[in-house]
């Protein structure tokens, strides 16, 4: 895709809780008090569906064996950046930060920050990640901040991640400005979660997956994100599907897990068969003028 010239750079305040406003109503009531991440189908804090390319395929799928998915989904946005080494990075969408804290410890960041639009999951992120906090005090963060408002100078970090988060958010254009505006030149955006994969199908969606019909889960398009992304300024947007890594494998972990083997995520493997939902991988890079 054809880059466009970006807007005109801002610098937001360092404190953006005041520019945030209210958090939409099923997000906050997700990821407040109800706390995504104590629910079994989400076992070990990472709060995404997880990739399971090289998930065991000859015996019953463990729990352990569900954390490694979830962990595998980071590495495999990670790997995108190629050399991260003494890098900065922005995590959007941090949730309880574990996937920040292993972009540190694994890839060898200069320094990652978490953003999270809601204040409660930042004080986790906080306190789950403390000892890393502690280790890395001028190296990991974590802050409040929405997609579309992040608290960060323009031109600030070289890399921008976010692992299943961009389905919750409510400005994608917005999104996609502020991440050209963060992003330094040559610097690289990646991102991985589920969208839908058209109109017809985003209209769908909302009578089969109760978390589109309560406005938790927005029907964004694949192909309509990619291009907010190129309309931003960032060039070389390439997406891809890897739901065939995805849904299968997660929803025979689910079959296996008594307690979730009638629960309605099951559904999602239901859209992405019916060719309603897939999962992708995006990334686009900010333009060196040089």
């Amino acid at each position: 895709m054809s880059a466009v010239q970006p807007p005109p750079p801002h610098s937001p305040t360092p404190d953006a809780d005041t520019h945030i406003g209210r958090v939409p109503g099923p997000v906050d009531e997700i990821y407040g008090e109800f706390d995504l991440s104590t629910v079994p189908a989400f076992a070990g804090g990472f709060i995404n569906f997880g990739y399971w390319a090289d998930a065991p395929s000859g015996r019953p799928l463990t729990e352990a064996d569900r954390i490694a998915t979830e962990q595998a989904l980071y590495r495999l946005v990670l790997r995108e950046f190629g050399r991260t080494e003494g890098r900065d990075a922005v995590e959007v969408g941090c949730g309880l930060g574990l996937g920040s804290a292993l972009a540190l410890n694994e890839y060898g960041f200069g320094s990652v920050v978490g953003l999270d639009v809601h204040p409660d999951q930042v004080e986790r992120a906080r306190r789950r990640n403390a000892d890393a906090r502690a280790a890395h005090p001028d190296r990991l963060d974590y802050r409040r901040g929405a997609a579309q408002r992040m608290p960060l100078p323009d031109a600030s970090v070289d890399c921008l991640f976010s692992v299943e988060a961009a389905q919750h958010f409510p400005d994608v254009p917005g999104f996609a400005r502020e991440a050209a505006r963060v992003l330094r030149a040559g610097g690289r955006l990646a991102l991985t979660t589920f969208f839908a994969t058209g109109r017809e199908a985003a209209r769908a969606l909302p009578g089969l997956l109760p978390t589109y019909a309560d406005g938790l889960d927005l029907a964004h398009v694949a192909d309509e994100v990619a291009a907010a992304l190129a309309a931003a300024g960032l060039s070389d947007v390439r997406i891809r599907a890897i739901g065939e890594s995805v849904w299968a494998a997660y929803d025979r972990y689910l079959d296996q897990v008594p307690e979730l083997r009638e629960l309605w995520p099951r559904r999602f493997l239901t859209a992405y068969e019916k060719g309603l939902l897939d999962y992708y991988v995006l990334t686009a890079d900010r333009p060196d003028p040089a």
